[in-house]
């Protein structure tokens, strides 16, 4: 039986997972869906955001559909996020933007970088440790240009080589991986590669990054679309996978009944290509389309439908096409 871990998480994650979770029991109602309960609100609680039996239980779903997480700007507090990512050895991150004459898939590497973990707080100093390895890059290289196979296009990679020495030698590896893959490829600065694809984004394909420098790009580029609410992501491995919406908890909006669900719908779509169902994350696309199309929309993209409405018009469509 397939086991599919639900992490809700923290502020809107309470309302946006539930929401494609019974999606997901729609289209297969032969899951075993089961919680996981990690993040701020757990801390709150108990004192301790993700214990070691979370992360067991974790490693023992097929996929794992994940909210959203708060995480506060204290210095001793550890990212639940940060701290799932390495458990898991979740090292790709995949972030798709797609619109009207546009298809990009944003491939951040996903543990180390700026977010290794390995920081220090003195008096009158804090340093962050950038960790940039050799096989932390080749893999995600590997991983993107899997991408490109897959779309047939071409690779772009990000990078601050002009003043990062760890920049360089992750441009350096990527460019040797693509020229032994055969894929046609092209670099950018970061900061040139974020306003070229808001007034390009047909010209980009698959883009390779490092881990705060594809966070940022991700989240840019979500203007493209209609913002956060509308932009999933894949978290993968070589033996796990996790599925989230771009968006943080939002905790200005949480329990209002405005937030925007259509991201962990598409999460869940993701979820499902992963697993081989191809043809179930194409209905819930195409059942999202039909949604907005209708004029049923959240406030963020002109609307005033809450989220509980809109998914009642998504699982609406589902069902009839069952």
């Amino acid at each position: 039986m397939t086991r599919i871990a639900i992490v809700e998480g923290d502020g809107i994650g309470h309302e946006v997972i539930p929401v494609a979770q019974k999606v997901l029991f729609l289209l297969h109602p032969d899951y075993d869906f089961f919680p996981v309960e990690v993040g701020y609100g757990r801390w709150e609680q108990t004192g301790c955001p993700c214990k070691d039996n979370d992360i067991s239980a974790l490693k023992t779903a097929d996929a794992v559909l994940f909210g959203a997480i708060t995480t506060p700007p204290m210095k001793d507090y550890q990212s639940v996020v940060l701290r799932i990512r390495k458990a898991l050895d979740l090292f790709a991150n995949l972030r798709p933007i797609r619109g009207d004459g546009f298809d990009i898939m944003i491939v951040r590497e996903n543990t180390e970088g700026l977010y290794s973990g390995i920081e220090e707080i003195e008096q009158d100093r804090a340093t962050t440790l950038r960790v940039v390895t050799r096989r932390g890059t080749e893999r995600i290289a590997r991983a993107a240009l899997r991408c490109v196979h897959q779309r047939k296009g071409k690779l772009t990679i990000g990078h601050k080589a002009n003043v990062l020495k760890s920049d360089v030698f992750f441009r350096d590896i990527c460019i040797a991986e693509a020229k032994k893959a055969g894929i046609v490829y092209n670099d950018k600065f970061i900061d040139a590669l974020s306003l070229d694809i808001l007034q390009h984004p047909e010209a980009y394909d698959v883009i390779v990054t490092t881990n705060i420098f594809g966070d940022i790009l991700s989240d840019v580029s979500s203007y493209l679309v209609g913002g956060l609410g509308l932009v999933p992501s894949a978290n993968i491995g070589d033996r796990y996978a996790l599925f989230e919406p771009v968006h943080g908890s939002a905790p200005d909006i949480a329990g209002k009944n405005i937030a925007n669900p259509v991201a962990a719908l598409r999460s869940a779509a993701m979820l499902l290509e992963y697993l081989g169902d191809n043809e179930g994350a194409g209905r819930i696309e195409s059942a999202i389309t039909k949604v907005l199309a209708s004029g049923i929309r959240t406030r963020d993209i002109g609307g005033s439908a809450g989220t509980m409405e809109f998914g009642e018009a998504i699982t609406g469509i589902l069902g009839k096409q069952g």
